[in-house]
């Protein structure tokens, strides 16, 4: 049986609906003279016969045929002017829904200028709020008697990472530029989404990006990197871990012989220690200097490489040119490959220290004496 109302009203105690209907289950009765209150955070839509006969605003509203004309042809006369009619009514609340939240479920592909590829995840804040109810109620809520706020999110959080992945994809170049440009990606999420969210009747309050992160790993990498960025010079860290390692092992002590023997070993397995780190670290610089830049990208890739991991461009292996046969040869060639000339360069022996030194050198970069014609040795058999 339809519940017949004089007074209708809806009060959220809490303040997770978005929309009610009264009543929630099918329709109810009412006649011209009642009372409709709306709340000041409230919209009231008044439906008839399943179609939107008017929206009203904060206050109370006695229904008549002067805020109802779509009802006057349906009062007959024979009831003067108080038949009954079935109607619902459906409060939308028009307050702005704060903290609510989004992140990312899967990690975002990112093709980093640095790092090549990598993925990001990304969350943040926002809030909204109904602007247009007729809209939200017609494309959202359809008849169902109570939509409440968690319903929606799911909807509204796929529509802004997808946004936001387009935004990044098309502006960013490295994740090491994201902290200076924070604001302008929210900025620029915020505009795109809001476009969505306005076709539902929703508008897009506040929009905040709390972090973007890369993996654990990649994390891990970033802080290797700016570790060796804070050591400077390589060389004398070397030293200074090699020196406190020593200090490390020479205070070791115990019982007796043992601990002698502990300490010994301790300075011999550091002294070992000593004697190969320039080795590993020249042989490591030796690897990392055989690097190619890709010209379209900028990536650097190794010597060996022919095609950029970056973005697939084919590289040319740099060359020098053969004194001889004037033919390319693969920079850090020993020898031409086409005559055989040797290319190591020609070196002459200093008079006064007998050091080696490359031809063409005016002073010996060890002693300072002076190569000049008349002075010059005869080079090296």
């Amino acid at each position: 049986m339809a519940k017949f109302f004089e007074v209708i009203e809806f009060f959220d105690e809490t303040g997770e609906e978005i929309v009610h209907r009264i009543p929630e289950t099918g329709s109810g009765e009412t006649q011209l003279g009642s009372q409709l209150v709306v709340r000041e955070n409230q919209y009231g839509v008044f439906f008839r016969d399943g179609k939107a006969l008017d929206v009203f605003g904060p206050g109370r509203h006695s229904l008549t045929t002067l805020n109802l004309p779509g009802i006057r042809r349906v009062i007959g006369a024979a009831f003067d002017g108080k038949s009954p009619f079935r109607v619902e009514i459906y409060f939308v609340n028009g307050k702005v829904f704060t903290n609510s939240k989004w992140g990312t479920q899967e990690p975002i592909p990112f093709r980093d200028t640095e790092l090549h590829m990598v993925r990001l995840r990304a969350f943040g804040t926002y809030s909204e709020r109904v602007i247009e109810p007729q809209l939200f109620i017609n494309k959202v809520v359809g008849t169902q008697g109570v939509y409440r706020r968690d319903e929606i999110e799911d909807f509204l959080r796929s529509i802004i990472i997808a946004r936001l992945t387009d935004f990044l994809g098309e502006n960013l170049k490295s994740i090491f530029d994201l902290p200076q440009h924070y604001d302008e990606v929210a900025a620029g999420t915020k505009a795109r989404v809001q476009d969505d969210f306005s076709k539902y009747g929703l508008e897009l309050i506040d929009f905040y990006i709390n972090a973007i992160t890369p993996p654990q790993d990649v994390q891990k990498m970033i802080d290797e990197r700016s570790g060796m960025g804070a050591v400077g010079d390589l060389g004398r860290f070397t030293q200074f871990s090699t020196a406190r390692a020593l200090r490390d092992a020479a205070r070791q002590t115990g019982d007796g012989g043992a601990g002698t023997a502990g300490a010994g070993l301790g300075l011999g397995a550091g002294l070992g220690m000593g004697m190969m780190m320039p080795g590993m670290i020249s042989q490591a610089y030796q690897q990392q200097g055989a690097q190619i830049r890709c010209p379209k990208c900028g990536a650097m890739n190794p010597a060996h490489a022919k095609f950029c991991s970056g973005c697939g461009t084919k590289l040319e292996m740099p060359t020098i040119s053969c004194p001889k046969c004037k033919q390319p040869v693969p920079l850090g060639s020993r020898f031409c490959p086409n005559c055989g000339t040797s290319l190591a360069p020609k070196t002459i022996k200093c008079q006064k220290c007998g050091k080696d030194i490359p031809e063409g050198t005016k002073f010996c970069p060890e002693c300072g004496n002076s190569l000049s014609a008349a002075e010059k040795p005869k080079k090296e058999s």
